[in-house]
């Protein structure tokens, strides 16, 4: 069995601290390859049944690329919509992705009809699949953190648009939007609870014991 000391635990635990959703990206290109073993070690993480639902679209053609943008800005200005007062003003100072400055983007997929595995694990519970790839991207988040590259999730997004705009087959269920790059900053404290958006709870506030 491979051994973990206690300094390697800490250090751990400080790369949980430090990972941060980013949306403030340097112009800096990624070095050759880099996307490339991200989403290796991406690969590393467990699936339900061992399917590997995972799907990843690296994107590169700025005309795709911009489509993505512009449909950002429209999803996004739909979600303001839904707020109002102190907190929609709020939410319109908030910087909710790095599109424009991250030099990589990354789509991320869930395949539904992918038969490795055998189906393995998902009579019961299907979405196994989609929670089989979200831990892939935060093992990826962990290595790219590792890396001191920046990884955001754009979530404010269509994702009957993002198939669109990428091509991709109908059975693969769109699961993330991701800017990959080098961060302008770097934080031990979520944005979000920097702008006053919400704050982190402690572990306490979550726990029901039975």
């Amino acid at each position: 069995m491979v051994a973990f000391d206690e300094a390697f635990r800490r250090q751990l635990r400080e790369l949980f601290v430090w990972r941060r959703d980013v949306r403030r990206f340097r112009l800096d290109p990624l070095p050759s390859g880099a996307m490339e073993r991200l989403i290796e070690i991406a690969c590393l993480s467990p699936s339900v049944g061992l399917s590997q639902p995972w799907r990843f679209v690296i994107v590169e053609d700025n005309t795709r690329r911009s489509a993505v943008i512009e449909d950002f800005k429209a999803c996004s200005a739909d979600a303001l919509h839904s707020y109002s007062g102190e907190r929609a003003a709020r939410y319109a100072s908030l910087k909710l992705a790095g599109l424009e400055e991250a030099p990589g983007h990354l789509a991320v997929f869930a395949d539904k009809t992918n038969d490795m595995g055998h189906r393995l694990g998902r009579a019961t519970m299907p979405e196994t699949v989609e929670y089989s790839v979200a831990a892939a991207i935060c093992c990826m988040w962990l290595a790219a953190r590792a890396d001191g590259i920046g990884l955001g999730w754009v979530s404010v997004l269509n994702p009957a648009r993002i198939h669109e705009v990428l091509e991709v087959p109908e059975s693969w269920k769109f699961i993330g939007y991701l800017c990959v790059g080098y961060p302008q900053e770097e934080f031990d404290r979520p944005e979000l609870e920097r702008a006053n958006w919400e704050h982190r709870r402690l572990a306490k506030e979550f726990i029901t014991q039975r």
